[in-house]
């Protein structure tokens, strides 16, 4: 049997990962790839702490969870598509859409 210590500890490292890599990397697609690391290590907490408590409301939250960021993955690469047609670039430095 593996320590819940583990899980968490494997979760808070994922998320560590994916927040550095939203900060540090100017990217859209890394950006967004990073959002998405940091919402699996969320469901990884979510499951070890469902599991360390015996109860399926990790599971059912994790089931939401996945259902939004599935439609965030969907909607946010048709942004960025759109938004790569327009510009021609992804770099996130480059992109001034809210300015005048």
């Amino acid at each position: 049997m593996v320590p819940m210590s583990y899980f968490v500890g494997l979760s808070a490292l994922l998320f560590a990962i994916g927040a550095a890599g939203v900060l540090l990397r100017r990217n859209v697609i890394v950006i967004f790839m990073s959002i998405e690391i940091m919402l699996n290590a969320v469901n990884l907490a979510f499951v070890a702490l469902g599991r360390r408590l015996g109860s399926m409301d990790g599971q059912v939250i994790v089931f939401f969870v996945m259902t939004v960021a599935a439609a965030e993955a969907a909607v946010g690469l048709a942004i960025i598509i759109s938004i790569f047609r327009n510009r021609e670039t992804v770099n996130a430095d480059e992109l001034n859409l809210m300015r005048w």
